[in-house]
């Protein structure tokens, strides 16, 4: 009698850290969706300010470690990415317009990887024609101390027009 106790013991404990393991890794997965919401509205967000030409809110995205590269361009910090953004939507001879296409986040952790392609529009103030460029590129995102998201390094290159 007492071997049929401990027989239902141990299954009884198999039962409960199956449960344990598998409601852990629905948590994993509902964590997983709640982070690529949360991505998907701060990148949202950060087209709405670019496109506003808000200058005051396009470096809010970015980590203060960022580092990122853009084919041709010389590497840039945080500090050196701001700037060219700020200065780009104070331009007194051009109007800026960004377009998003959000292939695939994948989370892991504190980490995050966003396959994207953003799609640019230049068009002069003053007349002339407007300029399309298709920039498909990778976003890693890092958890920051006080629970956002923000971009830590990213990569991205110009691709011909469809």
């Amino acid at each position: 009698m007492k071997m049929i106790g401990t027989q239902i013991g141990v299954i009884v404990a198999g039962l409960l850290a199956m449960l344990l393991v598998a409601s852990r890794a629905s948590a994993v997965d509902d964590d997983s969706a709640a982070i690529q919401n949360q991505i998907r509205v701060e990148l949202e967000k950060w087209k709405l300010d670019f496109n506003a030409a808000d200058a005051s809110q396009v470096c809010g995205l970015f980590a203060p470690d960022l580092i990122s590269n853009f084919r041709g361009q010389p590497e840039d910090t945080y500090n050196s990415l701001c700037a060219n953004m700020q200065a780009a939507l104070t331009d007194p001879a051009k109007t800026y317009h960004y377009d998003l296409e959000i292939k695939e986040i994948l989370v892991s952790a504190d980490l995050a990887v966003v396959r994207l392609v953003w799609t640019l529009k230049v068009r002069p103030k003053h007349g002339g024609s407007e300029e399309t460029t298709r920039e498909p590129g990778m976003d890693i995102f890092r958890r920051q101390p006080d629970g956002t998201w923000k971009i830590s390094r990213y990569m991205a290159y110009e691709s011909p027009m469809p």
